[in-house]
């Protein structure tokens, strides 16, 4: 894996190696996150990346706000509760030179609780997939006040999933098994 695009075009990141049986991670393609980055900039929906706040939620690698960060996004805060995949993430993070830039929450995706600062325009969220946690994971991001109005979220599952109660769909694609929707996060 590596970033495909930005200031850090090229860097190779961390490898998932044997890795953790239990860790499920399934790191977004290099091929998934071009389209993504391409709909998010060149879509009809279109969003400036430059200076973005981030919040990558089931982060995994991280590869996704790395990705966000590498285009010109502020600030990334990367969520996810596993230690193998906060291992990875932090050595990514750091081959990208990003600490500054980055904050890593160990903690459920579906219970993120109360937003203590700003909230984010640009939010990535890859759950496992089939376990229904993408709306458990939005619902809580939306109560606690983790979403900006008008946040732009970007839900890859196995199958498409309706847009939960408070963000429009804006657009949905397949990517081999890899579904991608875009939402709209509607103000409350």
């Amino acid at each position: 894996m590596r970033i495909i695009g930005g200031a850090a075009r090229g860097l190779k990141l961390a490898d998932l190696g044997a890795g953790d049986a239990q860790a499920h991670l399934r790191p977004t393609s290099d091929r998934v996150r071009e389209a993504i980055f391409n709909l998010l900039i060149n879509g009809a929906d279109a969003i400036e990346i430059e200076g973005a706040r981030v919040l990558d939620l089931f982060a995994g690698t991280g590869a996704l706000g790395l990705e966000a960060l590498s285009r010109g996004a502020a600030q990334c805060t990367f969520v996810d509760d596993g230690a193998s995949a906060r291992a990875l993430l932090r050595e990514n993070v750091a081959r990208m030179r990003a600490m500054g830039r980055t904050k890593v929450f160990r903690r459920d995706a579906t219970r993120l609780g109360e937003n203590r600062g700003a909230g984010f325009g640009l939010v990535f969220l890859d759950p496992p997939y089939g376990q229904g946690l993408g709306a458990l994971a939005l619902a809580s991001a939306r109560s606690g006040g983790w979403l900006d109005t008008g946040a732009r979220v970007v839900w890859e599952e196995s199958a498409p999933q309706p847009a939960p109660e408070g963000f429009l769909l804006i657009d949905q694609r397949r990517y081999g098994e890899t579904w991608v929707s875009l939402l709209d996060h509607m103000p409350a």
